[in-house]
């Protein structure tokens, strides 16, 4: 399929090249704007070439109406005012989707969508993810530059002579996605797949049969999208699949991670939309399940998608200039402008950590004992010369003291669900933070920054809080006690609802986000108010119902004539929590029963406690019944 047109670049997005282009490729029928609403759902509409062609100027220059109660824009296009337009990004890379089920008959290709990225628009107001980023860019290089030259100290320890040689400032931004993959059907055995993670029997080893050919056949269709993809392996989670007597793959359940070359920030979370659309078509059509959920089983592995960010500065001689590197990696682990930008970050957390992690489904992934983070910690390194990749952290630092421009900062907390157009604007915004911050106080000597940044709770720092430490470089799960690690690096959220009170708790942080009108008021409400109702919904009906299935599946399987006393305890502990939680009786509701009440009365602190005690018991009860299930005769 190389002769297949994958993308059209931005210095091609004229009318007159469009049609060139498109007459050129008659198997590209239709035209789809993609504007991405504040839940990160991206639109896809199917607009024929021909009526696209007919009025490509109005396509190109104008607004096109669509339904407002068809994206999700809470409080913002309402039942009164439910008019918003989509506005063709003419700066980003469009991309052809291919229906490779459907081939053109005049040409024997398969039909393709050419994909358009836009902004949704509503009151003549840019309101989605893609405006939210695209503003945060904006915001990020002006300030920069504006600090650096008010500020000639701020780049001393870079390696930049004259603060007069910089031309521009760069952003860059890459995203990765881990995903599951099984067989139709299968249901996982949670033995087998924690005793296989415990002994890292899958990670990094060789992908073979079905997973292997679907693994290589994503790298060639990303490489032709100009992706530059980079690597693809197995993650730590799965089992072994099996061959049946034809040779084909049986019980497939496997994790796997693919990333690729990073990109400007909005480019790179575009490209990530189309990562997600490829692996899923490429494994679909080999008759292969594909997950993005956060933590698809329940006791091992979720899937995790990093976050990086970097800063640069083009000179005027052409030569680029990692910001967060400071002049000697040897001596010194960050330059100013990097100590400035991790500490904000991390001081800053609670305002960003709601947008990275807004579902039921996120928090489940955010538990200790599976390489994702909970704390609100860094590592820097035992060393300046030795890299650390503690992956217990939130923030890594991602260092080559021999290659500085490689030096960014990789956020561990989002999942493959998590809207990264708002988590890397969220990023930016919190760096931008810190990196003022040093300034305003004219903190530049990097010992200094170091020793800020490497405090003690007890101590108090001239940014950073009293009461928390934000540097480990120890296994913080192995190392501390949960009661220690709360103390230390503060007590995280543990549901939707807890983590969308911070933006009410800590007003001075959330007006990080809005400076520069970059996180709107508006946005941040309807964000909170979208991720609250999901939350609510899926809690109150999904949640609950699907765990109600699984406990009535918890059957009693022994016989006088085959038992101990042993199973018969352990029985009745099961019963009993199967008893708490989803019977109601005259005396009172169970704990399921008092979630939907609380959730129906508006009571979202108590659902929410409540949700806690059920997440604790559930996973009580399946291991309860895991050991007496083994022990049956």
């Amino acid at each position: 399929m190389s002769d297949l047109l994958y993308y059209i670049k931005k210095e091609d997005h004229s009318s007159e090249k469009l049609e060139k282009i498109l007459n050129s490729n008659k198997n590209i029928k239709f035209v789809s704007l993609m504007g991405v609403d504040l839940g990160g759902n991206a639109t896809d509409e199917k607009i024929p070439v021909s009526l696209f062609l007919e009025d490509i100027d109005s396509f190109l220059n104008s607004s096109i109406q669509t339904d407002g109660s068809s994206v999700e824009l809470y409080n913002i296009a309402t039942l009164n005012n439910a008019k918003v337009d989509l506005k063709t990004d003419k700066n980003a890379t469009w991309f052809v989707d291919y229906n490779h089920d459907f081939y053109d008959k005049e040409t024997d290709k398969p039909v393709g969508t050419l994909k358009i990225p836009a902004f949704l628009i509503h009151d003549n107001k840019k309101v989605c993810s893609r405006a939210t980023l695209e503003r945060a860019e904006a915001y990020f290089k002006d300030s920069i530059m504006k600090l650096i030259l008010e500020n000639p100290k701020l780049i001393e320890n870079t390696n930049i002579d004259n603060v007069e040689e910089v031309e521009s400032i760069g952003l860059t931004a890459a995203t990765e996605l881990e995903f599951w993959v099984n067989t139709p059907e299968d249901k996982a055995d949670l033995e087998k797949l924690f005793v296989s993670q415990s002994l890292k029997e899958q990670y990094w080893k060789r992908t073979h049969g079905v997973i292997r050919t679907c693994l290589e056949k994503c790298l060639i269709e990303l490489e032709l999208y100009g992706l530059e993809p980079e690597m693809a392996h197995k993650e730590v989670g799965g089992i072994h699949s099996s061959i049946n007597n034809e040779g084909s793959t049986n019980h497939a359940m496997e994790q796997l991670e693919i990333s690729w070359k990073f990109n400007t920030p909005l480019q790179a979370s575009d490209n990530e939309l189309l990562v997600r659309e490829v692996v899923y078509d490429v494994f679909e059509s080999h008759g292969l399940e594909v997950s993005f959920k956060a933590k698809p089983i329940h006791g091992v592995a979720g899937n995790g998608a990093h976050a990086h960010v970097g800063v640069s500065a083009k000179l005027k001689n052409g030569k680029i200039v990692n910001l967060f590197a400071p002049k000697d990696l040897k001596s010194d682990y960050l330059s100013p402008i990097g100590y400035g930008a991790l500490m904000g970050m991390l001081k800053n957390y609670e305002v960003l950590g709601p947008i990275v992690t807004n579902t039921n489904d996120g928090f489940n992934r955010l538990v200790p004992g599976f390489e994702a983070p909970v704390c609100t910690v860094t590592s820097l390194g035992h060393s300046y010369e030795i890299p650390s990749r503690n992956r217990s952290v939130l923030v890594g630092l991602i260092r080559d003291v021999d290659n500085p421009k490689t030096l960014r900062f990789e956020l561990r907390s989002p999942n493959p669900q998590s809207n990264k157009y708002l988590v890397i604007a969220g990023c930016y915004q919190t760096m931008l933070d810190g990196i003022k911050a040093i300034v305003n106080l004219e903190k530049y000597d990097t010992k200094e920054l170091e020793s800020e940044l490497s405090k003690n709770p007890e101590d108090k720092g001239f940014y950073l809080e009293e009461g928390r430490s934000y540097r480990d470089e120890n296994n913080v799960f192995d190392y501390y006690t949960l009661d220690e690690r709360n103390r230390r690096f503060g007590q995280p959220p543990a549901t939707v609802y807890e983590a969308m009170l911070n933006f009410e708790y800590y007003p001075e942080k959330l007006k990080v986000l809005t400076a520069g009108d970059v996180f709107t008021i508006s946005i941040l409400k309807s964000f909170k108010m979208g991720s609250l109702d999901k939350w609510k919904k899926k809690l109150s009906s999904r949640i609950i119902d699907r765990n109600i299935r699984l406990l009535r599946s918890f059957k009693k399987l022994h016989t006088p004539d085959s038992m101990d006393a042993l199973d018969e305890v352990v029985w009745d502990s099961i019963e009993q929590i199967k008893y708490d939680l989803m019977k109601n009786t005259m005396k009172g509701p169970s704990i399921y029963g008092m979630i939907k009440e609380a959730l129906e009365k508006g009571d979202y602190q108590a659902a929410s406690e409540l949700q806690l005690e059920a997440r604790k018991r559930m996973e009580e009860i399946q291991q309860l019944y895991v050991n007496y299930r083994k022990n049956i005769f």
